[in-house]
């Protein structure tokens, strides 16, 4: 499609926020990688259903005039990014304005369904040489995850509250077969936590521990089931907000809320519910996620799963990378793939007797969320989130829903039990 509008940018990025958005690479290095960038770049675009438009007048792309379609305001700039970060540059130069697109989930999910090939195989081998690692401070440990969560989760209740809806549930809904609307997104969230509680036998007595505690809502759910709850997590946000509920909710002599890491969780339960928490284990501390929830399920048991997964093989080849959602949105976390989780149990008394994936259905929670907070941006500016804020929230909602939007990503519930019991 041609592009008559575009977002634009209404400020400098602030150097003291955001340097790394600001500063643009310089020196020879980025100059001489900026021209292989930019190769690499026209040629994936060439091969997508996009049009990439130029100042000068050039369009790349095999998409028809009805095609998602970008325009690269700086493609000097634009080139210097990528060849000198890699996807971190493709992001910041978004956020800077280097580019722009009416639609960034549409332009985005051709690139997300074409990942494993955009980067010509003799080049992936070079991609630990050139690209920076994750820091070694923001390995989930004991003493950096609290700092992980909280540079996201933290953020403020009130901003998470515009984009979200009354649930306050910060993961996928399941619509099924109902229409996905702001209207209908309630519900499917409801749907979603009862199938979870359902395939945890959650119940009159049950004793639960939820492992991420998001802002209540499950655990009131658990709760009003005539469940024992105790939830933790290591977001202080959060945890005021869900004890508000709890409290609102009459509940406050049925649901526990911790401020503490699931390492440290001492007890016996029944059950175990967590909600998209393992992501932001990381992949060093899988076998101990699972060992802690085999150490505290009671024999018998059942433990009920929802991650977001990926593709084993991409998971591998890219799980040593640097990414812009690390930097910027989630430090620390890496996105299992299904081999991977179930390998991780496999050193437990822990089984898995069910998997279901709804990905589709965490596209159109995504396109939902997207849609809310772009429609409260000056809510958004008004809580002190600056632009350049406000462009980085928006993409990595869009990017996060063009990998779900493309099969890349899928969303899954896993129920295990323990010594076998079904």
């Amino acid at each position: 499609m041609t592009i008559t509008h575009t977002h634009g940018i209404d400020a400098t990025p602030d150097p003291t926020r955001w340097p790394d958005v600001a500063q643009v690479p310089a020196g020879p290095r980025a100059r001489w990688g900026a021209l292989i960038a930019d190769r690499l770049f026209r040629r994936a675009a060439s091969r997508l259903d996009v049009r990439v438009e130029y100042p000068d007048g050039t369009v790349v792309g095999a998409g028809g005039p009805g095609s998602p379609g970008m325009v690269v305001h700086r493609p000097g700039v634009f080139a210097r990014r990528v060849a000198a970060a890699g996807l971190v540059g493709f992001g910041e130069a978004y956020m800077a304005g280097d580019w722009d697109t009416p639609d960034p989930a549409a332009v985005l999910t051709p690139f997300a369904a074409a990942a494993p090939a955009l980067v010509p195989r003799a080049l992936q081998v070079l991609r630990p040489l050139v690209l920076p690692g994750q820091p070694v401070t923001e390995r989930n440990s004991e003493e950096n995850t609290r700092s992980n969560i909280s540079r996201h989760y933290d953020l403020s209740n009130e901003l998470f509250a515009l984009f979200l809806d009354d649930t306050m549930t910060y993961s996928s809904a399941l619509f099924g077969d109902i229409r996905a609307t702001w209207e209908t997104l309630p519900g499917a969230q409801h749907r979603k936590i009862d199938r979870l509680l359902d395939a945890a036998a959650v119940g009159p007595g049950t004793r639960l521990l939820e492992i991420g505690t998001g802002w209540g809502e499950l655990a009131v759910r658990a709760a009003r089931r005539g469940a024992t709850v105790r939830s933790v997590t290591l977001s202080a946000e959060q945890q005021e907000w869900a004890r508000r509920r709890v409290s609102d909710a009459g509940l406050a002599d049925r649901v526990r809320i911790d401020l503490l890491d699931y390492r440290a969780v001492r007890g016996e339960y029944d059950a175990v519910v967590s909600v998209e928490m393992i992501e932001a284990v990381g992949f060093e501390y899988w076998g101990t996620y699972f060992a802690t929830i085999d150490r505290l399920l009671s024999p018998g048991g059942r433990v009920a799963l929802q991650s977001i997964t990926m593709p084993d093989a991409r998971m591998r080849a890219s799980r040593g990378t640097y990414t812009w959602i690390h930097k910027y949105i989630f430090p620390g976390g890496l996105l299992p793939s299904t081999e991977a989780l179930e390998g991780a149990a496999r050193g437990t008394a822990l089984r898995t007797v069910e998997r279901f994936g709804f990905g589709h259905d965490y596209a159109d929670t995504l396109r939902l969320w997207r849609e809310r907070f772009v429609a409260h941006a000056d809510t958004v500016a008004e809580l002190g989130f600056d632009a350049t804020f406000r462009r980085m929230w928006e993409f990595y909602l869009a990017y996060s829903e063009a990998g779900f939007r493309s099969g890349y990503l899928d969303v899954q519930q896993f129920v295990l039990t323990k010594d076998g019991a079904r």
